[in-house]
């Protein structure tokens, strides 16, 4: 075997990689001792088929299993000798032109390939004692309890159909139909749908005219769709709604107390009101989490500077672009509706892929130093939590994993992130700081003060 390197720059590497003809044909012949006691062929005795025969018969596409286990063998032997990582899988390029590929499968000609490969960059990592961070954390108040608590009472409350005008807080079931400049507009209809009356989960206006009918009326609707509205192409625009009042129904009087507890099987109210509090709780938490995260990866991003593989961060880039103009064509935005232009949003955004693979590498190489692993049974839980998500399909979710590594590698890979953040933090210096609600939850869009396509991993 000859190999000859054509690229040393940065962290790319190629070779061009000569493997004489004679060693070829000595593998191949190799081979076909292996299949003459393999196949059984009319006239001839397992066993005691002649090898000149068998060459006649398999010579062509045993010579190209060769030339393939060839191929990656080598290969994996001149990157083992080099003692390099490569950052991902290495590309071949064997010989195209038809009479060379038809010699070397002949078994006539030397078999010449190259490799492309990108490396691991080598780096130091930083000390972890200097980060200093500021964990904000809040209590929910009584406030806030109450909040929940009445969002629970009126999620599970019992309506009655009644007689007469609706009132704030009453339920009606109607069929609609939206139209802008009298055409009917796609999403813009529905049948048998339930609206409380004032809850403000339709657009604004559109409730309060609904006050005051009856059931079996009709009514049509005037509003117009917020500026900041999701579906860009409706944003601003006035439209009419013609509304069919099916039904009207009123709460039954009813107040919070430990029988409306018991209705959601809790002894009392004061279980409810403490779960209430351990579930804010549990939000306020994650919330400070997020942001401890943030301001850690931050401080990585910033203590660690070195060349990234081209590929890598190439490939990160395409996938955040891929999800960007995936969102815009759902929301029907342009660049400018952003306020920005495509080419600063691929600047941006190409700073955000190379911010990506370079916090990838070093929480890789934080984990690879100190033993950090992700055991099976944590990335089993992990699925099971997912599949559990899925009611009635856990068994096809289940088995969707059992078929896709890949799959399985995207679940291991945040436990593996969460379990060397954990590992950090027992490290760096962390400063708790208690904070009201609107403190903790403020600059919360987005993981990163980008656009909501920026989050690490």
């Amino acid at each position: 075997m000859q190999v000859t390197e054509t690229l040393s720059e940065g962290l790319r590497r190629e070779f061009k990689i000569t493997i004489p003809a004679k060693d070829m044909d000595d593998k191949l012949l190799a081979r076909l001792a292996e299949l003459k006691d393999q196949v059984q062929i009319r006239g001839f005795r397992p066993g005691k088929v002649p090898v000149a025969h068998l060459r006649r018969i398999y010579g062509r596409s045993a010579m190209a299993e060769v030339i393939e286990k060839t191929v990656m063998e080598s290969s994996r032997k001149v990157i083992d000798e080099r003692k390099e990582k490569p950052a991902m899988q290495p590309q071949f390029t064997l010989p195209e032109d038809e009479t060379e590929a038809a010699e070397v499968l002949a078994g006539k000609s030397d078999l010449e390939f190259s490799i492309k490969y990108e490396v691991l960059p080598d780096f130091a990592l930083g000390d972890f004692a200097t980060i200093e961070i500021e964990r904000l954390m809040a209590e929910p108040g009584a406030d806030e309890i109450d909040d929940r608590l009445d969002k629970i009472y009126k999620a599970n409350a019992v309506y009655e159909a009644k007689t007469g005008a609706a009132v704030a807080g009453d339920q009606m079931t109607i069929d609609f139909v939206g139209k802008i400049d009298d055409e009917p507009f796609e999403g813009g209809t529905g049948e048998g749908i339930d609206i409380v009356l004032g809850s403000g989960d339709f657009i604004p206006g559109f409730e309060d005219q609904l006050i005051g009918a009856e059931a079996d009326s009709e009514r049509v609707v005037e509003v117009t769709f917020p500026d900041n509205y999701s579906t860009r192409q409706l944003a601003g625009k006035a439209a009419t709604f013609d509304v069919s009042v099916k039904a009207v129904s009123a709460p039954k009087d009813a107040v919070p107390d430990d029988d409306f507890a018991q209705t959601l099987g809790l002894e009392s109210m004061e279980k409810l009101r403490e779960i209430i509090r351990g579930q804010v709780q549990s939000e306020y938490d994650a919330a400070s989490r997020q942001k401890v995260k943030r301001m850690l990866l931050d401080a990585l991003d910033e203590m660690h500077k070195f060349e990234l593989p081209p590929t890598m961060v190439d490939d990160e880039f395409k996938n955040i672009w891929r999800e960007v103009e995936s969102d815009l064509e759902r929301s029907g935005n342009s660049f400018e509706d952003e306020d920005t232009t495509e080419e600063k949003a691929r600047e941006e955004y190409r700073g955000i892929a190379e911010r990506r693979v370079r916090l990838g590498l070093v929480l890789a190489e934080i984990g690879d130093k100190n033993g950090i692993k992700v055991n099976d049974d944590e990335v089993q839980r992990a699925i099971i939590e997912q599949a559990r998500s899925f009611p009635g399909r856990e068994q096809q979710v289940w088995e969707f994993y059992q078929k896709n590594p890949e799959a399985v590698a995207s679940v291991r890979a945040p436990i593996f992130e969460e379990k060397v953040i954990d590992f950090l933090l027992e490290l760096v210096k962390v400063n708790d700081k208690t904070v009201s609600k609107d403190e903790l939850f403020a600059d919360m869009e987005s993981d990163d003060g980008h656009h909501h396509h920026d989050h690490d991993h």
